[in-house]
């Protein structure tokens, strides 16, 4: 898959999930940017790899994807957009090629001539033949990533499978590890890893002859399904931020109206995109648990610090790389700016003061340790059987007010008296749409 391919399905099934199915072809294709008829190409490409990845769509249903995005909204045992990361970076070829190296390697080692002789006598006869160089490209691959070793020897180099260490765990060993994972998977971030790791546990109790449907004791309830479709670009910045380099993308703003541009070569049919082209310096990643959103932090030339959406992040591609100190300066710098950030702002600093209600005398105080967990670098500074005082000062009440509005009526804003008018209005709000309604309508 091209990487402006994989660009154009992150954002497609972004809004598919977020759309609940509210629009049309048409309005979906104008609304993503891009024609009907690219719409449907995707879509069926889409069907493709979620069929041959996740065994879950029955041949003939055409809107088998959008109802399974649907009707799986809340179950994430098995998160569905994940399937888009399983079939990212191969083609068709090569997955029929390295499917068939891993399951020859399993049984025995064999040099790169071995198994060249293996692919022309396996593979099917409408899938080309590799060469002698595409073998060792995918053997070379395939041990970087850790799937493959080499035995120790001379040449010509044998190698097998990288397993041992799933062999050598009993099957009680391996169940304990499965279940860490799952865990782990489903309650970290990021977390796309966790879930191919857990599916390789998964095909190895499999292959014990397990039953996984007795098996697994968790299930969660996901509600940013979106968020793994952002851990997309997520180690590419990660890397750029490890080897100081720059990154150049096209950023779709989420305010705009269009969720994709293409990158058009021939000038028929070139056009505007809605997007800015940058070159900027990653600098740190910010995660907002209310939200479940990714945020670049990075330096411009022009706009110095800026703040980046991950989810708008297209074309994505690692630049030259900054001297050492350049990178510490800018980053200190950052830091100084984000040092009482809710989450990114960077406003006036304000001190916000509410007090928080308690739920009862004899029940457990879910509000007092979720406030503990959640606020930051706040304190409490009076407490009584009924209710506590927190403190905290941050950049700015835009992303704290969410926060505070999440607790309901267990949360009364004291200070400052801007907020607390700002929460009095829309209570009032609420209020109305609750009033009693005419028995007589």
């Amino acid at each position: 898959m091209a990487r402006e391919s994989f660009d154009k399905e992150i954002q497609f099934l972004r809004m598919l999930v977020l759309s609940g199915g509210a629009y049309n072809r048409k309005q979906f294709a104008q609304r993503l940017g891009i024609s009907v008829h690219t719409f449907d190409k995707t879509l069926r490409y889409l069907k493709e790899i979620l069929n041959s990845t996740a065994n879950r769509l029955p041949e003939g249903q055409e809107k088998a994807l959008e109802e399974a995005l649907q009707h799986n909204y809340y179950e994430s045992a098995d998160p569905l957009l994940l399937f888009l990361f399983r079939g990212k970076s191969l083609k068709e070829s090569e997955s029929y090629r390295l499917s068939l190296l891993l399951t020859v390697l399993q049984k025995q080692t064999l040099t790169a001539m071995e198994l060249i002789d293996v692919c022309c006598s396996s593979l099917p006869s409408d899938q080309p033949l590799p060469d002698e160089k595409t073998i060792r490209s995918d053997l070379k691959y395939l041990e970087e990533v850790g799937v493959i070793r080499k035995e120790p020897g001379n040449r010509p180099y044998r190698y097998t499978v990288h397993n041992a260490w799933i062999e050598q765990l009993s099957d009680e060993e391996l169940i304990d590890l499965y279940d860490f994972v799952d865990v782990m998977a489903n309650t970290q971030v990021p977390s796309v890893q966790g879930y191919l790791l857990r599916d390789n546990l998964k095909r190895s109790l499999m292959q014990r002859g397990m039953d996984l449907s007795r098996m697994e004791p968790f299930l969660y309830k996901y509600h940013y399904h979106s968020r793994i479709l952002d851990e997309a670009h997520l180690y590419t910045v990660f890397n750029a931020v490890k080897q100081r380099r720059r990154l150049r993308f096209l950023y779709l703003s989420p305010k705009k109206r269009k969720g994709y541009a293409s990158k058009n070569t021939n000038p028929l049919f070139e056009r505007e995109t809605n997007g800015i082209l940058l070159t900027v310096l990653p600098l740190r990643v910010v995660y907002d648990h209310q939200y479940g959103r990714w945020y670049l932090i990075g330096y411009n030339s022009r706009q110095g610090m800026m703040k980046f959406r991950m989810e708008g992040l297209t074309q994505i591609e690692e630049g030259d790389p900054v001297p050492e100190a350049e990178f510490e300066q800018k980053l200190r710098n950052v830091e100084d700016k984000l040092k009482f950030s809710w989450v990114t702002d960077t406003g006036n600093l304000v001190k916000v003061v509410a007090r928080f209600y308690n739920p009862g005398k004899w029940q457990a105080n879910f509000v007092r340790e979720r406030v503990l967990l959640q606020g930051q670098w706040g304190t409490i500074t009076e407490e009584n059987d009924e209710s506590f005082v927190y403190e905290i000062s941050v950049n700015g009440m835009s992303e704290i007010k969410p926060w505070l509005r999440s607790f309901g009526s267990s949360c009364e804003v004291l200070e400052p008296i801007q907020l607390r008018r700002e929460f009095i209005a829309e209570w009032k709000e609420i209020h109305v749409y609750y009033e009693p309604i005419r028995e007589d309508i």
